[in-house]
């Protein structure tokens, strides 16, 4: 096991198997996925499609019952060899702090219920 791992993230995730869209800005369509985990700052999902980081997306996520709906940048587009699907991770640039919160509590839940 390596030792010398540092974590980078600066908010806790929790796992989020739950539909999620995101339009590439500039681009008219949206494209659906499944997301792998989610914290205020930030959210993973696997993609066919590769997209070089610093990218700007538009994001509509559903947590629960509402939608919410962020800015953007993809911070981390990583091939995962024998799948033909790249990891993504992306960086929260625009979130409405009201949406913040609710995001914020449902980790909370999420990490409290185990």
């Amino acid at each position: 096991m390596d030792t010398n791992f540092q974590e980078k993230r600066s908010s806790p995730r929790v796992k989020l198997q739950r539909p999620l869209r995101y339009q590439l800005r500039g681009l008219p369509e949206f494209n659906n996925v499944i997301g792998d985990n989610i914290s205020t700052g930030g959210i993973g999902f696997f993609s066919d499609k590769f997209i070089a980081p610093n990218t700007l997306t538009m994001l509509e996520i559903n947590i629960l019952s509402r939608m919410l709906r962020a800015v953007g940048k993809i911070v981390r587009s990583v091939y995962l060899s024998h799948s033909n699907k790249y990891y993504l991770g992306i960086e929260f640039l625009e979130l409405d702090p009201i949406e913040q919160m609710y995001l914020g509590d449902f980790i909370n839940m999420q990490r409290t219920r185990f």
